[in-house]
C-alpha cells in the first residue's frame, strides 16, 4: 500500500506563490508517474499537472501552464508543485496522486491509483 502525504497549502493573496509537497511511501517511487489534481467546492476533481518517473517529462492543464511547475526528487520520494501568479480560481483542495504507469497524463481521476488526503489552497483578493 502506497501512502501519499501532501503539505504546503495555505492562504495566499492573488499574484502570490505557494509550494506544495507530497511525500510517498514505498520503494518503487521512480517507477511511476506522479500527478496533482484539484477540486473546488461544487466542482469535479480536475487534472493540474503530471510528471514521469524520471522527471524528464511533464504535462500541465492549460489553466496552469506557465504558472505552475511540477518536479520530483526520487532520492527523497517527493513530488512538488510550485505555484506562481496564483489566481482566485486556483482556490481548491489539491491532491497528490500516483499513476499506474511510468508517465500518465490522463485527466480522469479514475486512471490514477493512489491519492493523498489533500491540502487546501485558498487565494484571496
Amino acid at each position: 500500500q502506497v501512502q501519499l502525504v501532501e503539505s504546503g497549502g495555505g492562504l495566499v493573496q492573488a499574484g502570490g506563490s505557494l509550494r506544495l509537497s507530497c511525500a510517498s511511501s514505498g520503494r518503487t517511487f521512480s517507477t511511476y508517474g506522479m500527478g496533482w489534481f484539484r477540486q473546488a467546492p461544487g466542482k469535479e476533481r480536475e487534472f493540474v499537472a503530471a510528471i514521469s518517473g524520471s522527471g524528464g517529462s511533464t504535462s500541465y492543464a492549460d489553466s496552469v501552464k506557465g504558472r505552475f511547475t511540477i518536479s520530483r526528487d526520487n532520492a527523497k520520494n517527493t513530488v512538488t508543485l510550485q505555484m506562481n501568479s496564483l489566481k482566485l480560481e486556483d482556490t481548491a483542495v489539491y491532491y497528490c496522486t500516483r499513476g499506474r504507469t511510468y508517465f500518465s497524463t490522463s485527466v480522469l481521476p479514475g486512471a490514477w491509483d493512489y491519492w493523498g488526503q489533500g491540502t487546501q489552497v485558498t487565494v484571496s483578493s
